[in-house]
């Protein structure tokens, strides 16, 4: 009998319950593009992000402390202020290490360009490498993905292109230099001809430096196998109360936190995994980058999290509206259930479930619109497909019935202060 009862209900009040569901689905289906989205958007966000720098750079201990400690910006020469070219592959051999989607090293050293008596640096480093890893992954990394900003008059320099250099902007107007034309490079008296391939624009220091490979740049400092340092690009967890704490004395965490800031990716617990890893080298976070990251990610999550909100309060304010409508045009009928003796939790329940057999129908339909509502927006902002989270099934449910309750409210209200005699005597 209660069945047949929901279901003349449901037949008799077609329109206003296609309007329930359609009202349910289309606060559904934003809510549920914005909770897929933000479940997926960390690594998108972050793989965005790293097109702007390195979050990580990795420098020798020596040289470190020296800068660190007394300010010293020209490190004297000693084998202690360098790290080996070999050491770079270990950072892909930690346990974050799918986290690290590019590094490359650097060796920097000092120069001049024939007819121009002004030192400059000169910086060796790797451009488009191919590198086969220890785990038998292959991976194409280099600065030409690191700086991908710069703007580059000409062309990139190839790894295997020892008679090519880049040249800043700033250098190439003081030497008169253009795209094609050859200088004379001297690192500590030796000297090399080279080939101008590109000039670079990057509205910053490296405007007035000198870029060539690592292979021509040891040669040419008498550094083979050496490095000055390593970038390192990450994709990192913001930070919390935890991650300060680690970063300041991983010693001072207990066993469970040490576990739980390890194998999460925070960029100090990915800091400290590469300083286990690198003989000599001391990790250090960019922080202005690490930071902007993490504030950039909560801020869209917030964002989308406010939307996800807002949706759903319209749509319980839309439901509101439709069942107490619905309710007052059976007002007749409830009124003759309960002078029959119908009491008013079992009255209740039968309006509820009503709608919320509507509400979750057009939850179904509004999950999948906004399923595919996440890929549009994942292809057209980030260039890549959203993931489905499997926790939005469920959250949306429990989020479908808690507004399904919010808007019934108002109309429980009217059925409960409905008196029988007045409305079977029309009042």
């Amino acid at each position: 009998m209660f069945v047949r009862m929901i279901l003349g209900a449901l037949f008799r009040q077609k329109g206003k319950m296609l309007m329930i569901a359609l009202t349910v689905a289309l606060g559904t289906s934003l809510a549920s593009a914005m909770l897929n989205v933000m479940l997926d958007v960390g690594d998108k966000v972050n793989r965005e992000l790293k097109a702007y720098g390195a979050n990580i750079n990795v420098l020798p201990r020596g040289a470190l402390l020296l800068s660190d400690l007394y300010g010293m910006e020209n490190v004297p020469e000693s084998p202690e202020n360098y790290l080996a070219e070999e050491d770079v592959l270990k950072v892909k051999t930690i346990f974050w290490a799918h986290n690290i989607v590019d590094f490359t090293p650097l060796l920097d050293t000092t120069g001049t360009v024939e007819g121009d008596a002004e030192a400059l640096k000169v910086t060796g480093t790797w451009y488009q490498k191919r590198l086969d890893l220890p785990t038998g992954e292959e991976v194409t990394t280099g600065i030409q993905q690191m700086r991908s900003w710069w703007r580059i008059e000409g062309e990139w320099l190839s790894d295997d292109d020892a008679q090519g250099a880049l040249i800043g902007s700033a250098v190439a107007e003081r030497c008169g230099l253009a795209v094609g034309d050859g200088l004379t490079l001297d690192v500590q008296g030796a000297g090399r001809d080279l080939v101008v391939r590109g000039i670079v624009d990057a509205g910053g220091d490296e405007d007035a430096q000198v870029f060539v490979t690592l292979a021509t740049a040891q040669e040419l400092a008498d550094k083979q196998g050496k490095v000055s340092s390593f970038e390192v690009s990450a994709l990192t967890t913001p930070d919390n109360d935890l991650a300060r704490r680690a970063a300041e004395n991983p010693r001072s965490l207990s066993a469970k936190e040490h576990e739980t800031w390890y194998c999460t990716a925070y960029v100090s617990s990915i800091c400290y995994q590469i300083d286990e890893v690198v003989p000599g080298g001391v990790a250090k976070a960019v922080r202005q980058v690490a930071e902007s990251e993490g504030t950039i990610l909560e801020k869209t999550q917030l964002l989308m999290l406010l939307i996800t909100v807002l949706s759903l309060l319209g749509a319980a304010l839309g439901i509101s509206n439709l069942i107490s409508a619905s309710v007052m045009e059976r007002s007749a009928e409830i009124g003759l259930l309960k002078a029959l003796g119908a009491h008013d939790v079992p009255l209740s329940w039968l309006v509820l479930l009503e709608i919320l057999l509507v509400g979750l129908a057009g939850g179904a339909a509004g999950y999948f619109a906004g399923f595919g509502f996440a890929q549009i927006i994942g292809q057209s902002v980030f260039g890549a497909p959203v993931a489905a989270a499997p926790m939005v099934v469920p959250l949306l449910t429990v989020l479908v019935v808690l507004v399904i309750g919010i808007g019934s409210l108002p109309s429980l209200r009217y059925l409960l202060s409905l008196r029988p005699a007045e409305v079977l005597h029309g009042r």
